[in-house]
This record gives structure tokens, C-alpha cells and sequence, in this order.
């Protein structure tokens, strides 16, 4: 063999082999699906990062199946078990709408479920609500879809709501360059539309007999202290019915987070919820969402945000709320 065959040899094992690795390992992965797929059908469970997967766990109702407890797919963990009888499959999605929409969509396409629950923190961008407090929204509206226009730019007759940055100049006088945001509707694509026609949608819809299903858990029993040392002024509780927002952004501005309750009469302020009821939409799944409220979105004293002091607190609340509407769940609210 010639030094310029060796050469390629070398360069072919270097960037064409680990491509060779990595499908072999998804063959493997899909082959294990296939036989899990033969056990269900399950109940789909997304969360979204390591604090309320570890306080999810940390009660103890999840029960590995013997044979396979997980499943490694494109660099997520989807968890196989049991929960008060019932099959359930859960993974952590990440953080962010693209990462909520992909793993849903992994979990429709690949496992073989009847329905989904997603559960994690998010801001409280209501003051009627507290730190605690766990919320279970009828619908959802993207408020991350914007068209950023100039100072006098005219809005378009499609968009459904503007913020003029000028008036939240300080001083109160003249223009600001930043001009003005106009928010727009979803362009979704279904299974009950027509092919590559998008339909046009500001609110996303959890399943009305699961939302229903959920007003039987505002009685709950939540906690109230983060420890011996920390405990919250009010006992916390389930609200059911309100609406959700969700955008690729923390909000911690009280500004903004008052402009959304008044602008879209939004409770709640996360980055997957919109993305994971509009995936299931689309595909024909049911869906809800449970919230537990970590922080103030801004609205607190000083410029610390709370959820570094209640986000154990509030992902222990979610995870209660949620393993009570698995128990309540029963095979007549399955739509297949």
C-alpha cells in the first residue's frame, strides 16, 4: 500500500467510522423500542430539566420495568415503567421549545402511546397566584413568534398584539430605537388538515376531558415549606383553567411579565409547554400540561429571581399533582 492509500485509510477510519458507530447504536436502540412497543400502550411523560426529574423521582411511584428500564435515543434517556398500575414512558426533554417539540415528537413517532403529560416549574405571571401554587392551563399561546418592527412601523393586519418599546422609556418622552414587537399566530401543520396546508392558530388546546379529569385534584395538599428555615407566607394550590405562555426566553422582568398578564391574560411563563400541546395537536394526541409556580417572573423585590430558593419546592408540588392525576386517569378517557 502506497503512503497516499495509507493516508486516505487513515483519514476514512477517522470521520467515516464513528458515523458507522453511531447508526449501529440507533439500530440497537430502535430494535429495544420495538420490543417494548410490544408491552404497551403507555403514558407518555416529558419534563423538562434535572430539578424536577429529581424531585419526580424522588417519590418513589416510578417503578423500572424489569426488563427494559430505559432506552438511549438521540441523546435522551426515555425511561420505561410503571406508575399506580399504570405503563408509563418519561423522558426529560431539555430546556427550550426545539427540544420539547423533538422529544414529543420522538415519543409519538417511536413509542407506542395513548396520550402525553407534561410537568415542570414555571413563572407566575398572575397576582391573584403565588410561589407554590400548581396550575393546570386549558390552552397555551406561543408569545415568542414576533415580528420586531421599526418605531412607526405598522403592524400587520394578521398580527394579534404589539408592545411599543417607547412606552417603557424612562424618562417618558420621545422615541426608542428598538421600536415595536408584533406578535404573531401559529402556522401549524395536522393530521386532520390537508397536506403542506399550514393552519393558522393562536391558542393550543389541552384535551377537555383530561382538563376536566383535573379539576378533581384542586383539593391536594401541597407543600408549603422548602425546609425547616423556609416556608412559604401562603399554603399552595391547584388552579385549573387558566392560560399558559411560553417563548425561548426567562422571563424575570416585572414589566414584561405585567404585559403579558394584560395583553394575552396569561397565568404562567415557561419554554416548552406551547411546543409540546402544539406537537401533540398536530399529531392527534391528548395532552396536558401541570405547572408548579417557582417564581415571580420579575415581580419580586430586588432584582434576585426566586426560583434559585423554590424550585425544589415548586417541582415537588408538580410531581405530587401529577402522580394523583395518573392515579385518577382510567382506561374510558384513552381516545385509542
Amino acid at each position: 500500500m502506497s503512503a497516499n492509500q495509507l493516508v486516505l485509510a487513515a483519514i476514512f477510519a477517522l470521520f467515516l467510522l464513528p458515523a458507522f458507530g453511531f447508526a449501529n447504536g440507533r439500530q440497537k436502540s430502535l430494535a429495544i423500542i420495538k420490543e417494548i412497543n410490544k408491552n404497551g400502550p403507555y403514558l407518555g411523560l416529558i419534563t423538562v430539566y434535572s430539578a424536577e426529574e429529581d424531585a419526580f423521582f424522588a417519590t418513589g411511584a416510578f417503578k423500572n420495568d424489569s426488563r427494559y428500564p430505559y432506552v438511549d435515543l438521540s441523546g435522551r434517556r426515555f425511561r420505561v415503567g410503571r406508575i399506580e398500575g399504570k405503563k408509563v414512558i418519561y423522558v426529560r426533554c431539555g430546556i427550550g421549545m426545539v427540544n420539547a417539540a423533538a422529544a414529543t415528537q420522538q415519543m409519538v413517532d417511536l413509542f407506542d402511546i395513548y396520550g402525553l403529560i407534561h410537568f415542570g416549574v414555571s413563572g407566575n405571571t398572575n397576582t391573584s397566584l403565588s410561589i407554590g401554587d400548581v396550575v393546570v392551563p386549558k390552552e397555551f399561546i406561543n408569545t415568542g413568534l414576533w415580528d420586531w418592527m421599526k418605531t412607526n412601523g405598522t403592524v400587520p393586519i394578521e398580527d394579534i398584539a404589539k408592545l411599543d418599546v417607547k412606552d417603557y422609556n424612562l424618562p417618558k418622552r420621545g422615541n426608542n430605537y428598538l421600536g415595536r414587537i408584533a406578535y404573531r399566530s401559529e402556522r401549524y401543520y395536522s393530521e386532520a388538515g390537508e397536506p403542506n396546508v399550514p393552519q393558522e392558530k393562536v391558542w393550543f388546546e389541552v384535551t377537555t376531558n383530561w382538563l376536566q379529569l383535573a379539576t378533581s385534584l384542586q383539593g391536594i395538599e401541597l407543600e408549603r415549606c422548602v425546609n425547616s428555615t423556609l416556608c412559604l407566607e401562603t399554603k399552595p394550590k391547584v388552579v385549573v383553567g387558566v392560560r399558559g405562555s411560553t417563548a425561548n426566553m426567562f422571563v424575570n422582568n416585572g414589566d414584561y411579565r405585567d404585559f403579558l398578564y394584560q395583553t394575552f391574560g396569561v397565568s404562567s411563563a415557561d419554554m416548552e409547554s406551547s411546543a409540546v400541546v402544539m406537537t401533540s395537536f398536530s399529531n392527534g394526541y391528548p395532552v396536558i400540561v401541570i405547572r408548579g409556580m417557582s417564581d415571580l417572573a420579575g415581580g419580586q423585590n430586588g432584582t434576585v429571581n426566586d426560583i434559585d430558593l423554590f424550585e425544589s419546592l415548586a417541582s415537588t408540588n408538580v410531581a405530587k399533582v401529577v402522580l394523583q392525576f395518573i392515579k385518577l386517569l382510567s382506561r374510558k378517557l384513552y381516545p385509542f
